[in-house]
């Protein structure tokens, strides 16, 4: 129940807020929440968030007989979101931390899918009807992402809402119906 409460209430809810009064396809999670009093509310996103992936992801390799060999990118994705929200984004002030945290960011949310996708390409391979679904669902994922990215011209607060709230509801799928 309290996992279901943190998948369809608490990071959705707290996702949109976070975001409330910006527009979110000409700024990103970055800018807001390096605003002057927000720091601690990116920090707070961030940490809930990966905890959550940390914890399903990992109950779901426990639970696998052989996990995929990149299981390792997953603690690897959970500390370089951590230096992306602890990282400052001021472009003007320090262009170089700045640059960093796009890195960290841009490499935990890929290290995230490619973890996902060595899952779910293994669990595909011991019944492929199962977890079909959840390729084309990872496909779409990615997919629609990059065209949010062409549409915004940048990583926005709408990318960033999608690719965080499908990715919460597919791994928390994935939770479910795993072995």
């Amino acid at each position: 129940m309290f996992l279901w409460i943190i998948t369809y209430i608490l990071i959705p809810a707290y996702t949109v807020l976070f975001v409330q009064g910006s527009n979110w396809f000409t700024t990103n999670f970055s800018v807001i929440g390096n605003i002057v009093g927000r720091e601690e509310e990116f920090v707070l996103w961030g940490l809930m968030v990966g905890v959550y992936f940390f914890y399903c992801l990992q109950k779901i390799i426990l639970r696998m007989a052989h996990p995929p060999s990149g299981t390792w990118l997953l603690p690897m994705a959970i500390v370089l979101l951590a230096c992306a929200v602890v990282t400052p984004y001021l472009p003007e002030q320090l262009p170089f931390k700045s640059f960093l945290h796009v890195v960290f960011a841009f490499l935990s949310a890929a290290c995230l899918m490619v973890c996902l996708f060595l899952l779910i390409w293994k669990l595909y391979g011991q019944n492929r009807k199962k977890y079909r679904p959840y390729l084309a669902g990872l496909a779409g994922i990615v997919f629609f992402s990059a065209f949010l990215l062409w549409i915004a011209g940048i990583i926005s607060s709408i990318l960033e809402i999608f690719f965080t709230l499908a990715s919460v509801l597919m791994v928390r799928r994935l939770y479910q119906t795993a072995p």
